[in-house]
């Protein structure tokens, strides 16, 4: 019963996280980045164009485009898109509609005062709107990702071509966002929103990446713990990591000792250290950077998106 509260505590907790990260998603695009066409890429992008040319409200867009995405990603790479998944890409999209700067414009008078009807922004300068927006995007992503959720969207073609064309992530990424970025490009007839989308793109990576912890997309993790065991057995559960012990002997005591050492990737980290701690509140733990991971059985910046638990 007790690890049962335990657990609905901790999934309240993640939900709450990935809600909060929704909301700056919305205001990211909502005040920020829709209104002067700028997106770096993704779903966004797309909705992007569809909003200026057909007047379809953003985030519904976004969640029309998603959805058959999740379920192609479901049908063809399994329940590695749970709901957490789920869940943030309809928070994001709710949030981008809720908070669109009309809307708030003709309903609170509070917002009257700074808001661009011209643009129905917050600013009238594209150069900080892109700005802003980008690293309100990367803030929210990162949060999303920290509390294990995804906004669906370009992951999943990416995973698709990565799976059955062998396309690594980076290039996927790579191709998808140049993509939507030139075609933003080509239906404005506008190349400098080409440029924008790049400058926006790298920003948003950037961001992303710090905020979700740190640079790197994955960690090495030194583990020393009496309750090793445990903690093996709930990595290869939950994470689905491999995991080697290394012998050690302690400096001072001179006595034998085993350390764990795991590679995991960024929206893993918030889980093992969930683990470590709650099977021993007094075990040593060093993360650090790991640069590239070659080898069997770990891909090079795989997507992961299912529950753990």
């Amino acid at each position: 019963m007790q690890e049962k509260l335990k657990n609905f505590y901790s999934n309240l907790f993640d939900f709450s996280g990935i809600i909060v990260g929704a909301i700056i998603f919305g205001i990211a695009y909502a005040w920020f980045l829709i209104p002067f066409k700028v997106a770096p890429g993704g779903v966004g992008g797309i909705a992007t164009v569809l909003h200026h040319f057909f007047g379809f409200p953003a985030g519904m867009s976004m969640i029309a485009i998603n959805i058959p995405l999740f379920v192609l990603g479901w049908i063809m790479l399994g329940k590695q898109f749970g709901f957490r998944s789920f869940f943030g890409m309809m928070s994001g999209s709710f949030f981008t509609d809720l908070l669109n700067p009309e809307t708030l414009y003709h309903n609170f008078d509070f917002f009257k005062p700074i808001i661009n009807t011209q643009f129905w922004a917050f600013t009238d300068n594209i150069l900080l709107a892109s700005i802003a927006g980008s690293v309100l995007l990367g803030i929210s992503l990162g949060v999303i990702f920290r509390f294990r959720g995804s906004t669906g969207g370009t992951d999943i073609p990416v995973a698709l071509m990565k799976q059955y064309f062998g396309i690594s992530i980076g290039g996927g990424y790579w191709v998808v966002e140049s993509l939507i970025i030139f075609s933003i490009g080509f239906f404005f007839k506008d190349l400098n929103l080409i440029i924008w989308g790049y400058l926006n793109l790298f920003i948003t990576t950037q961001i992303v990446d710090i905020t979700a912890e740190g640079l790197p997309y994955t960690k090495g993790a030194y583990i020393i713990t009496t309750k090793m065991d445990r903690i093996k057995f709930r990595i290869l559960r939950e994470l689905n990591r491999g995991i080697t012990i290394l012998k050690a002997e302690g400096g001072y005591s001179r006595e034998p000792q085993d350390v764990l050492f795991v590679v995991v990737n960024r929206r893993q980290i918030a889980t093992l250290r969930r683990l470590v701690k709650h099977e021993d509140p007094k075990a040593f733990m060093i993360l650090m950077d790991v640069n590239d991971v070659m080898g069997d059985g770990f891909k090079t910046r795989s997507l992961d998106f299912q529950e753990n638990t």
